[in-house]
């Protein structure tokens, strides 16, 4: 079978002629041409002009790689010039390609279709990427969707890109791959959402931590592990739990599948510690916990994985009041609390720290029963009275009618000052209250004529008593009782049931008065009251001898009531 014969010079020169019409047409176009030899890392190439030209080898091959080019082979290049100084022709496979490549670029970038590039050098501010012989520029931050350290592993290898702007006149092509990256994503995400589940467990990559959770890589889309779903005991920094590349076991808690936002869930793999915990903890019992978190307002405590009690500032200390928790107790301290209160429901206990120690007031009552005589110190001094400092940390309180006979209130205190030390005896204590009453008056002899009254007794509610008045003051009188023994204080409001007589300038020192004891005060002097017993009296005249309703004269009645009186005097 006969050859085909191969064209000569003059028939590329006849085709050339043809197709454009001159030697001067040649000049900024993309011709065909033929390898006619290689010489060193050049390559002659006859494209049917007067004289060939040089093209070096590294252009017919991509960066870094070496070229496959023999004699006899066609290619297309691009004719600069038809004759140099030399005579040569000056021809470019670069540009030749690079022409065509922008055409085909200019088409895929209005069809905003991915193109393919290589990624080849690196320059200022990103890389250097050959999309088929036109050289793009790719900004470092459109390499990945996340910044990229090294970009070696990436280099060289063919992968798509997306233009997002080309200048021909320029030169300029700036090209991503992160754009092509999330789109892919995008897709990935849609897909993998779609096939999740709320209440489905899965495994994912821990890939970020917060303060206020930490970012699960479920397989190309991200769920949120917040803090408060991680474990049922209490976690104060996701760190605490979880490692950044972790393989966890989560479960979906909820999907919001328009904002592809994922909730998940550890905690919720585990058995729910609160389940049955009003069987465990029983209001009274006694445990045993950790201190785990300190407030303003009182102390967390762990009874167990899980479960977590509050005790509340006013449930820390029978006698430190107004102290802040962190002086009580300290962060990791175990120690021993008292159940009060158990809500299931909302996952609250409630506990007591000072109930587990015994109550100060009710040791003192029984190592110091009333009649009994102390020593403390003055710890403060008040307007009503001292406070002075017991055994037990705790302290009592000496009303100022109760420090020394024979003068006012205030006359005794002023005798006294904080830090002295005293004595004095017990009256009275209420350890329901935190309370307990000392006198120090009852230390010494009574005055001559006073009646004996045995420490504790005295006059209860509702008695009628008469007392002498030793002291008038613009709020009331205050009245001795039993000779001096006791005092008990008369209000302004109290000293007559016409509002004209309730005037305290009306009574003298000295003078006898009769009154209704009304109630008691923080130190138990009795209230006494002169209004309640006129009230007191004219009820019972009132009942005892006909109503007003029948016709009969208030006046009448309360008279009948004196004149049988004055009868049975007389009798």
């Amino acid at each position: 079978m006969a050859t085909a014969p191969q064209p000569t010079r003059d028939d590329f020169a006849k085709m050339l002629e043809d197709s454009l019409g001159g030697e001067e047409a040649f000049e900024g176009r993309v011709v065909t041409g033929r390898v006619t030899g290689i010489e060193n890392d050049m390559a002659i190439i006859d494209v049917g002009l007067k004289s060939e030209g040089r093209v070096p080898l590294r252009e017919f091959a991509p960066p870094g790689q070496k070229a496959e080019l023999s004699a006899g082979d066609e290619v297309e290049v691009y004719v600069d010039r038809v004759e140099n100084a030399n005579g040569e022709a000056m021809l470019s496979r670069d540009r030749a390609r690079r022409e065509a490549a922008w055409d085909r670029l200019e088409t895929e970038y209005n069809d905003t279709a991915r193109v393919e590039g290589q990624i080849f050098g690196r320059v200022k501010g990103g890389f250097t990427v050959d999309l088929g012989g036109a050289v793009a520029f790719l900004p470092g931050s459109q390499v990945d969707v996340r910044p990229v350290r090294d970009v070696t592993p990436l280099m060289g290898i063919p992968q798509p890109f997306q233009i997002l702007k080309m200048d021909r006149k320029r030169g300029n092509i700036v090209v991503s791959r992160r754009a092509i990256l999330e789109e892919t994503r995008a897709e990935q995400r849609s897909d993998l959402i779609q096939s999740l589940t709320e209440g489905q467990v899965v495994e994912g990559v821990v890939k970020n931590i917060t303060d206020y959770g930490a970012f699960v890589d479920l397989g190309g889309i991200d769920g949120l592990l917040h803090v408060t779903d991680m474990s049922y005991k209490r976690v104060g920094h996701p760190s605490e739990i979880l490692s950044i590349s972790d393989t966890v076991k989560v479960q979906i808690i909820r999907i919001n599948r328009e904002t592809q936002r994922i909730s998940l869930g550890m905690k919720q793999l585990e058995a729910d510690p609160w389940d049955g915990v009003m069987a465990k903890y029983e209001v009274g019992q006694k445990a045993t916990g950790r201190v785990t978190n300190i407030t303003d307002y009182g102390a967390f405590v762990e009874l167990e994985d899980g479960i977590e009690g509050l005790v509340h500032v006013s449930e820390m200390s029978w006698t430190k009041k107004n102290v802040h928790p962190g002086k009580i107790v300290s962060t990791s301290q175990e120690v021993e609390v008292v159940i009060l209160e158990v809500d299931e429901e909302k996952r609250r206990i409630s506990l007591g720290l000072k109930q587990a120690q015994s109550n100060p007031w009710s040791d003192f009552a029984e190592r110091y029963p009333v009649g009994t005589i102390v020593e403390g110190e003055v710890k403060n001094a008040t307007e009503f009275g001292l406070f002075v400092g017991l055994e037990g940390d705790v302290d009592g309180m000496v009303h100022m009618s109760d420090i020394a006979w024979g003068v006012s209130g205030e006359e005794a205190l002023e005798m006294h000052h904080k830090g002295e030390t005293v004595k004095a005896v017990v009256l009275d204590v209420d350890a329901e209250k935190e309370r307990i009453s000392l006198g120090m008056k009852q230390l010494d002899q009574a005055p001559e004529g006073a009646a004996a009254l045995s420490v504790g007794s005295g006059v209860r509610k509702g008695d009628v008593v008469t007392g002498e008045v030793v002291d008038v003051r613009d709020g009331g009188v205050e009245v001795s009782l039993d000779g001096g023994v006791t005092t008990g204080f008369i209000r302004r409001s109290d000293l007559s049931r016409d509002r004209d007589e309730q005037r305290p300038e009306r009574f003298q020192v000295g003078q006898k008065v009769d009154a209704l004891v009304t109630g008691f005060d923080r130190s138990k002097k009795p209230n006494l009251s002169i209004k309640a017993l006129q009230i007191t009296e004219e009820k019972e005249a009132v009942k005892q001898y006909g109503s007003s309703d029948s016709g009969a004269s208030l006046g009448d009645i309360l008279g009948e009531a004196l004149g049988k009186a004055k009868d049975d005097g007389k009798s």
